[in-house]
């Protein structure tokens, strides 16, 4: 389990992370959600040891992560962030490679290898894989990514935004992997969504947060109420049940 306690996170007077305590990294997908500046993002690099917290601490499955080796760490938890700073003439081959690093690194064996080609596999990028990361669409590179994660081969993995500057159909094939990472593969899957309709869908567990707090913790049915949704968004959220699955609606 990843395990939060009492994290705290601030830039100057500013509190992005409050006194947090939570547990994360259950069977499933929980998902993240919660307005521009609610400390998603920041919680997830407090996690991955992106960041550094100004006060409490962060374990997984019993390793501190302030004190644990970074190579050790990566080998239980893979981190995507939102915010990938690659160098767009890598291969997807390439990029998938870096995967195996904690376990490898840099020097590739037959496990490494086998590893390496099952993500390319059950990503479907066979095609791609000679293909530069700046030649491919935003949903083929952003499979790429998540076929490195897999490749990492952790019991946990943490998806920052992975929905990010994608089409609705990119959008929709992303979390259906999302989700077949949890089902299939056993992964346990925690990832920040803006769209709570697509969090609702897919993931299991809600966590919602505002101004750096959770506000909201609960199996995604529960948190497609109207009266939480407007506790953690700050306006007036209708909620309706659509063929058997409630969606947020927003009116302005």
């Amino acid at each position: 389990m990843i395990a939060l306690e009492n994290a705290t996170k601030r830039y100057g007077r500013q509190t992005v992370v409050d006194d947090v305590s939570l547990e994360l990294g259950g069977d499933g997908v929980t998902a993240l959600i919660g307005p521009n500046g609610a400390g998603k993002s920041t919680l997830f690099g407090l996690v991955g040891r992106l960041v550094t917290p100004d006060a409490g601490r962060i374990v997984v499955d019993g390793m501190d992560v302030a004190t644990t080796p970074s190579h050790r760490l990566a080998t239980v938890l893979a981190v995507l962030r939102q915010d990938n700073h690659v160098a767009a003439r890598l291969t997807v081959h390439d990029l998938v490679e870096f995967g195996r690093f904690p376990h490898s690194r840099g020097r590739l064996t037959v496990h490494d290898r086998e590893h390496i080609e099952r993500a390319i596999s059950y990503l479907e990028l066979e095609a791609y894989r000679h293909r530069f990361l700046d030649e491919l669409s935003g949903g083929q590179r952003q499979r790429a990514f998540i076929a490195m994660v897999l490749a990492q081969d952790t019991k946990y993995v943490l998806l920052d935004e992975p929905l990010n500057n994608l089409d609705l159909r990119h959008m929709t094939e992303i979390m259906r992997l999302v989700r077949q990472l949890a089902d299939e593969l056993g992964k346990r899957v925690v990832t920040v969504l803006h769209d709570i309709n697509f969090a609702a869908t897919y993931a299991d567990r809600i966590v919602a947060m505002r101004d750096g707090a959770v506000v909201a913790d609960a199996p995604a049915r529960e948190i497609m109420r109207p009266e939480v949704l407007a506790a953690v968004y700050d306006t007036a959220v209708d909620v309706r049940e659509i063929d058997g699955r409630p969606v947020a609606l927003y009116y302005g």
